[in-house]
């Protein structure tokens, strides 16, 4: 018996040895003992292994840095397809994936490496049998080789060394989703979102920091002026499921994304909140667009081979269920579209939707939240006595945690038919147009009844966040009606970015184009400190 078992050790130790990779198909974290992350000459160069020869793979890229560096994109399909048409022409649904959109965030780019050697040279190539992939694994190119030590404490100095969050411009580009000042945004929308469409768009990160217990935490596309059923679908299918199963075959946790504060609420914690609804974050534009998306952000305070591992199995169990359910998919996205035009065309100029929102609580609980425990003593000296939280080494389940992870509109506006858009703000035309939408200028007089409002007051913040002093504006709306003529913009609402549409034009939008500064020259050169001043986008409800 001791022989047949040593028999099997050798057999088994000899096909292990037959699946050996080349070098060229090894990552920089495995070649360093997952000391290193990778350079963006190690991505390209690991790209360019993996891919040579393959008939399954294009490479495209998005655009290029302020620093000249191609933003790498690949297209996996199965048979091979070189453009959108193509792609869409096969029936199948289109499944973005993208890394480093955050430099220092590091696990996204090296487990989308992985994904890709083990689809094109693994076990894998069946996730192609039902989808075309396309991943990006290094879309801020320049930051990723700006690296130091201690860049990224909450990471254990896991790598030690990692780049920088702004892109070379000095934008997040996290936070760049409407304004769209980076040229990685605008290369992303107009080279990969537009064109290709994709069903569900994923982004990976890493957390700041939060305690809780799971190896990475979630978050789908955020419900606030879109339509719900992308979300719904995301958050009672895709993330129960994808969770359940790398459980089952990886052991690791997967939760909700939330921070909680026991300082705030003492311990043990009562509930956790999200991050805002803003689609200036990527992943909440993609409910205003009628797709489906999901944020990804591995446990900062593991190690850097724990965080790859758990962001790979992910993003693989997400390609599993969207190789299984991708047409099912397709039909909930094209539905909400439907949904979002037919709304317009039945009920524009009658019905309200949220403009600004705030964060609610979920109607159910977490039953069992995962985070690492924590201990409470009371400090005496100090000029601020009171009670202080410690965290101890082990992790607790604990009950019934509220999950602030819903919006509830606290100000709305009215859906119309469409805007007009006066000649001279051609800029926010061709910011509409670069998005997909369809914008047509006249070239007759039109006559249109809806209302125009009337701005009051025009605060600018104190503070800049993203070089901008963000801009909030006041007033209200009025019934009139309006003659435009040939050169203004007409903006017809049935169409399927309605609400993207609707979120970016409203004036008193807490995420539009006001909020970002693009009317602040109108509204100062008009007066606004001493008189109302009309805000130039008019909204109607008829057009004639």
């Amino acid at each position: 018996m001791r022989l047949f078992y040593l028999l099997m050790l050798s057999c088994f130790a000899f096909s292990v040895a037959a699946q050996d990779l080349p070098k060229a198909l090894l990552t920089t974290p495995e070649l360093s003992n997952y000391e290193k992350t990778s350079s963006y000459a190690d991505v390209i160069a690991f790209i360019d292994a993996a891919t040579k020869g393959s008939n399954k793979v294009t490479r495209l890229s998005m655009g290029k840095s302020l620093e000249g560096k191609d933003i790498p994109v690949l297209v996996l399909a199965n048979p091979k397809v070189s453009t959108p048409a193509e792609a869409k022409a096969s029936g199948k649904p289109i499944i973005y994936i993208q890394g480093n959109i955050h430099s220092g965030e590091v696990e996204g780019k090296e487990a989308v490496q992985v994904m890709l050697r083990e689809i094109l040279h693994g076990d894998k190539g069946y996730l192609l049998d039902n989808q075309t992939i396309l991943f990006a694994p290094i879309y801020n190119t320049d930051s990723n080789d700006k690296m130091e030590a201690g860049r990224r404490p909450s990471q254990e100095d896991s790598p030690k060394e990692v780049g920088i969050r702004e892109n070379s411009q000095g934008w997040d580009l996290n936070r760049d989703g409407i304004k769209q000042e980076a040229l990685e945004t605008n290369g992303l929308i107009q080279n990969i979102i537009v064109p290709w469409d994709p069903a569900l768009f994923v982004d990976l990160h890493t957390t700041n920091g939060v305690w809780h217990g799971y190896s990475l935490t979630w978050a789908p596309s955020y419900h606030t002026a879109g339509e719900k059923a992308p979300y719904d679908f995301t958050w009672d299918r895709i993330l129960p499921e994808v969770t359940e199963q790398v459980k089952k075959k990886d052991n690791v946790y997967l939760g909700p994304y939330g921070y909680f504060y026991p300082q705030r609420e003492g311990w043990p914690i009562k509930s956790i909140s999200t991050y805002n609804h803003h689609p200036r974050y990527l992943v909440n534009q993609f409910g205003l667009r009628n797709r489906m998306a999901i944020l990804s952000e591995a446990f900062a305070h593991e190690r850097l081979y724990q965080r790859i591992n758990s962001t790979y199995a992910f993003v693989r169990e997400i390609l599993e269920f969207t190789n299984k359910n991708g047409k099912e998919m397709l039909k909930v996205n094209a539905q909400a579209e439907a949904a979002a035009i037919q709304l317009v065309k039945e009920q524009g100029g009658k019905v309200s939707k949220g403009v600004r929102f705030e964060m609610t609580p979920l109607e159910e609980k977490i039953p069992a939240y995962r985070a690492y425990n924590y201990v409470e003593y009371e400090e005496t000296e100090g000029n601020r006595p009171g009670k202080r939280y410690l965290r101890k080494p082990e992790i607790v389940e604990l009950p019934n945690i509220v999950n602030y992870s819903a919006f509830t509109p606290t100000v709305t506006a009215i859906l119309p038919k469409g805007y007009i858009i006066p000649a001279e703000f051609a800029n926010i035309a061709e910011h509409l147009m670069k998005n997909g939408v369809k914008v047509t200028k006249l070239e007759k007089n039109v006559r249109a009844t809806g209302q125009s409002y009337k701005a009051t007051k025009l605060a600018i913040a104190q503070r800049p966040f993203e070089m901008h002093k963000m801009a909030t504006i006041e007033g209200a709306y009025e019934n009139t009606t309006k003659k435009f003529g040939k050169g203004d913009y007409w903006v017809d609402l049935a169409q399927p970015l309605a609400n993207l549409i609707f979120y970016m034009l409203e004036p008193e939008s807490d995420d539009g184009l006001v909020t970002w500064n693009f009317f602040d020259e109108h509204f100062q050169k008009n007066g606004i400190d001493q008189k109302a001043v009309e805000y130039p986008v008019f909204k109607y409800f008829e057009l004639k």
